[in-house]
């Protein structure tokens, strides 16, 4: 299942609740997570509540566009259990979609595939988890008929 909480403040149109269902359950596909209805809890929050968590728990007092809050260490997932949460800051995911020149609802959805496969284990860190980890997320997003996310790193086309 797949929980959404919007702050109070948030006033962005969100994509509609069955485009975020597909991109977690892609992600999960993509990454061999094959939980039925994976459980997931997307928070749409302000950019000072992810700028806190982000110092809180990453010790970087800055806002980012998608924090990962993993409930399971793997690499043996239980499909019966919580994958984690993931929060948006979504003042600054807007900002960066205008900076980007790509689609709002297209560029939230990337970063729930973004954020539900760093709660899968996939991370950024070096340049060869960053590689699996954008073709992954490249692949999602053409399976989603969306834009491609890394347009500048040719090495990350599918």
């Amino acid at each position: 299942m797949i929980d959404m909480l919007i702050d109070d403040d948030i006033d962005s149109e969100l994509p509609n609740t069955a485009m975020i269902q597909q991109a977690v359950q892609k992600a999960c596909h993509a990454a061999q997570f094959n939980a039925a209805i994976p459980e997931v809890c997307i928070r749409f929050a302000a950019n000072d509540v992810v700028q806190a968590l982000n110092a809180q728990w990453r010790h970087k007092d800055s806002v980012t566009d998608v924090l990962s809050f993993p409930m399971q260490d793997g690499p043996n997932y239980d499909p019966e259990e919580g994958l984690g949460d993931i929060i948006l800051a979504m003042p600054f995911v807007s900002h960066e979609a205008d900076r980007l020149d790509v689609d709002f609802h297209a560029h939230v959805l990337h970063l729930i595939i973004h954020g539900t496969l760093h709660l899968l284990g996939y991370d950024h860190i070096d340049d060869v988890e960053a590689t699996v980890m954008q073709q992954l997320e490249c692949k999602i997003m053409l399976e989603l008929n969306l834009h491609n996310p890394y347009p500048d790193e040719n090495q990350y086309h599918v």
